[in-house]
């Protein structure tokens, strides 16, 4: 999820852990446990692309970093606040709960998180985007009424639990949802005599009224959205794989790695004679019947120090055209 989610998630965990010995300093150290995980993003200043890639949710969202550095940073805390009414444990226990509950959360989301680092599995239950404001903005209500409230007051407990309770019962609602989404992408497929391989689905940018579906048909995909305010059969667009085009590079290390990030959702276009390697699961850079452009994108360029890959930037026109376009989408088609 976004930073702001994290802190937030964080604050509140804090604050459920320590909040009653330590007051608001149990939700300013709960928002940096919440924040900690995300630091790997710095990778990409110190590694290659592929390698920043694999390493994004990986070591720093498992297990076993928050059971290794709990007690570290737990005491870390307990000696710059010597005379605060918590010891190391109770700072240890905040740190755990606030490293640990991030990961989980991010097991939510599309991208997923290896939880049980070392193993390379990932976690990706992909049914809330990284950033939904149904899900932060009620927690951040909650969060800051009860930063309001007396260290020992009832109400400060109430507000953080309701903020809880109520985030919580968001997730399992966007599962609920994500399963009627499913049965309508396979009804519309059954009803369209469109035979397929397998089927994976995820919540559209900033919603979980609309949803895309990626279908491998063999040789090419078929992407399509739908929203609960559709009125009409689901239009899926056509995406051909054109894996062929990677000749020799098939077998390269660095691509090989890439597809194991995509977990095998990816195509292949040529654009002016460069090599791009597309990964479908975070879906187009618009909602437009003629988008072909997709989230997350890689150059492949042939170098004579080998294979170098660069991930194609993002600019702000990006966003607007899928602000533009989603917001029509999701009203129904």
């Amino acid at each position: 999820m976004d930073s702001l989610t994290q802190i937030v998630l964080g604050a509140a965990v804090g604050e459920a852990v320590l909040g009653k010995k330590v007051g608001n300093k149990a939700m300013l150290y709960g928002a940096i446990a919440g924040t900690i995980p995300d630091l790997d993003v710095l990778a990409r200043y110190l590694v290659d692309t592929v390698t920043a890639t694999e390493w994004h949710r990986g070591f720093s969202h498992s297990i076993f970093f928050s059971v290794l550095f709990a007690p570290i940073f737990g005491w870390l805390i307990w000696k710059l606040n010597p005379k605060a009414d918590a010891n190391w444990k109770d700072w240890s226990k905040l740190m755990f709960w606030g490293l640990f509950t991030h990961p989980i959360l991010d097991t939510f989301t599309t991208w997923g998180t290896q939880l049980f680092w070392p193993f390379k599995t990932r976690l990706a239950f992909q049914n809330i985007f990284v950033i939904d404001p149904l899900y932060t903005l009620p927690f951040l209500l909650f969060l800051i009424l009860t930063m309001f409230q007396k260290r020992t007051s009832a109400k400060r407990r109430k507000y953080n639990r309701l903020g809880l309770i109520v985030s919580g019962l968001y997730l399992l609602l966007t599962l609920i949802l994500k399963g009627f989404a499913y049965k309508q992408f396979t009804n519309n497929l059954e009803m369209q005599g469109i035979s397929y391989i397998e089927m994976d689905i995820c919540p559209a940018p900033f919603s979980t009224i609309l949803w895309t579906a990626n279908i491998n048909i063999g040789n090419a995909y078929l992407i399509g959205n739908y929203s609960f305010f559709d009125t009409q059969p689901v239009q899926f667009i056509l995406y051909p794989q054109n894996h062929q085009l990677l000749g020799e590079l098939e077998t390269n290390d660095k691509v090989i790695r890439l597809i194991n990030i995509a977990e095998g959702w990816f195509t292949i276009t040529k654009e002016n004679q460069k090599l791009i390697f597309n990964d479908l699961r975070f879906g187009l850079l618009s909602l437009k019947d003629d988008e072909k452009r997709f989230a997350f994108t890689y150059e492949l360029i042939n170098t004579p120090n080998g294979l170098e890959v660069l991930e194609t930037p993002k600019t702000s026109a990006d966003a607007e055209g899928l602000l533009g376009s989603l917001w029509q989408r999701i009203l129904g088609n």
